[in-house]
């Protein structure tokens, strides 16, 4: 199937939070939802890299974004609480989610990993989407055709040998997926998966330090697929896994 082609106005006086914003996939895709009209609210853990995305969706012409420092490691129910009643103060509205946060540290046999280490791989890559998407529901239910897209990963979809907490705990990500999209399946909110695949980014870096960039995917490849299901024309697409740059379902 060709790639999704947006309309500039795809998402023009839509909210939407980017978590991860400050590098990666998720600087990525802010700019791109920003340059389709969005307003995008900036989370990370910088604040001098998100202020330089930032300044990057007002040199295209973008809405002002808004920013929002959080060390999702270090982060309660009331703190996620409290940014939703930011949003809600500040903006008025929230239309979408893309979470791209994720934590990693190494690859490393069982034998050399530690409950602390676990502890702050789950936390960032699977409590905190359900609890960001927990404290963000009232927002989505009142927007017209919410939308939230969660970023998963190869080794939490098909686990292997020496990926150890990263790889469980984004495959706890995948199951709260499930959850989510079964209990959403009658209202107004719709939650999809993606899977990147091998791609030129900050992450595949630290995995596969010695690998040529230039024969990966782009982090702009993905780009059609993070607007089509964050735009309307992806309305009745929820629950749906996703891999890669083909807009084809899994």
């Amino acid at each position: 199937m060709t790639a999704f082609i947006a309309a500039p106005d795809l998402l023009k006086n839509r909210t939407i939070l980017v978590t991860g914003a400050s590098q990666g996939l998720g600087r990525s895709a802010a700019i791109a939802y920003a340059r389709h009209g969005a307003t995008v609210i900036l989370l990370g853990r910088s604040v001098r890299k998100l202020e330089q995305v930032y300044d990057e969706i007002l040199a295209i012409g973008g809405p002002q974004p808004a920013i929002f420092p959080m060390d999702l490691a270090a982060a309660s129910d009331a703190d996620f609480s409290a940014m939703a009643q930011a949003i809600g103060y500040q903006l008025g509205r929230l239309d979408g989610i893309l979470h791209c946060a994720a934590a990693f540290e190494t690859l490393a046999p069982q034998a050399l990993e530690s409950v602390e280490g676990w502890s702050k791989l789950f936390k960032v890559n699977a409590a905190a989407p359900a609890a960001i998407n927990r404290a963000c529901t009232n927002y989505l239910e009142a927007s017209d055709h919410a939308s939230v897209i969660l970023v998963g990963e190869t080794h939490g979809h098909e686990p292997v040998a020496y990926w150890g907490g990263f790889a469980v705990s984004k495959a706890a990500l995948e199951a709260y997926f499930k959850v989510q999209a079964d209990e959403w399946a009658e209202t107004p909110m719709r939650i999809n998966l993606l899977i990147p695949g091998p791609i030129n980014s900050p992450q595949r870096a630290k995995t596969h330090p010695g690998e040529a960039k230039d024969i990966l995917p782009q982090l702009d490849d993905l780009l059609p697929n993070l607007l089509y299901l964050m735009g309307q024309e992806s309305a009745d697409i929820r629950g749906k896994v996703f891999h890669g740059s083909s807009r084809v379902p899994a």
